[in-house]
């Protein structure tokens, strides 16, 4: 996987990457790069982590090694999940070496849990729907040693908000339709989807951690190939603007998954559980 993201890595001209960043490689230079837009969103001891800006592999590594932990988490129920990373979304966060799968495995383990402190539209349904007591403790670490670095970093966060480019997927026609999720309230994949669809999103790729609800080989391969109408369709018409990203996501990947969750009780199977966490 790593090698893949190292061939395909670039930069679609509507966002900036999650690893792109300025040729600047110095601490002397690190309020320098606070200002750039593709990090100026994440506490310090982001910055930190991206200092290592000379290493032109590093979003390999950091993809690679996100793809392995969430494969490596989905084996522990059965070998069939691997096929989710076929999804375009999977595929699309592979282009730009993106948070998506490591988000993803946090579902897994209780101490990548602190990701929400860096992706925190995109990992809170994930957090929220997979909380554990020493996941929480790992978050509360994290977020003490970012004030104790960087004390006035959450008022820089949200002062620039500002300039954040997004859709919501309830708020996007036919978003509304998730809302029928409700109607299975009770099981964990129906919140984690209601939670997606709540929270603000940029790219095809923020859909990914949708992945973790089919659980059947029916259900995986059903939705893999919704996904990859919207990455065909995308191909041939590249969207113009975050509300055409967001209405194609919702077609394309949501709503496919609201028909999993519904169509599952209905013949009465129940999702998997994840691995109990304490």
């Amino acid at each position: 996987m790593g090698l893949s993201c190292s061939a395909t890595t670039r930069e679609p001209p509507i966002f900036s990457g999650a690893f792109t960043s300025p040729n600047i490689c110095s601490l002397d230079n690190l309020h320098t790069i606070r200002r750039w837009n593709n990090i100026r969103l994440r506490p310090l001891w982001w910055d930190l982590l991206s200092l290592e800006c000379a290493v032109r592999l590093r979003g390999s590594l950091f993809f690679g090694i996100s793809s392995g932990l969430l494969a490596f988490g989905l084996t522990r129920e059965n070998y069939t999940r691997l096929w989710i990373f076929l999804a375009y979304p999977y595929w699309a966060a592979m282009v730009t070496a993106q948070w998506s799968p490591l988000i993803a495995a946090s579902a897994f383990f209780w101490w990548l849990l602190p990701v929400v402190l860096i992706k925190p539209p995109i990992a809170l349904p994930v957090a929220l729907t997979h909380l554990s007591r020493r996941g929480i403790i790992a978050c509360v670490a994290w977020l003490g040693l970012s004030f104790a670095i960087t004390p006035r970093w959450f008022g820089q966060w949200t002062h620039q908000l500002g300039g954040y480019h997004y859709f919501i997927p309830f708020l996007v026609f036919p978003g509304i339709l998730i809302l029928l999720a409700f109607l299975r309230l009770g099981n964990d994949d129906a919140r984690l989807l209601l939670l997606a669809a709540a929270f603000p999103q940029r790219w095809f790729y923020d859909a990914f951690v949708l992945w973790l609800i089919p659980k059947s080989r029916r259900e995986i391969v059903a939705s893999i190939g919704a996904s990859w109408l919207v990455g065909l369709w995308r191909w041939f018409h590249p969207p113009l603007s975050f509300a055409q990203v967001g209405r194609w996501s919702v077609v394309g990947f949501y709503l496919p998954m609201l028909a999993i969750i519904l169509l599952r009780h209905r013949h009465g199977a129940q999702s998997l559980p994840l691995p109990s966490k304490p």
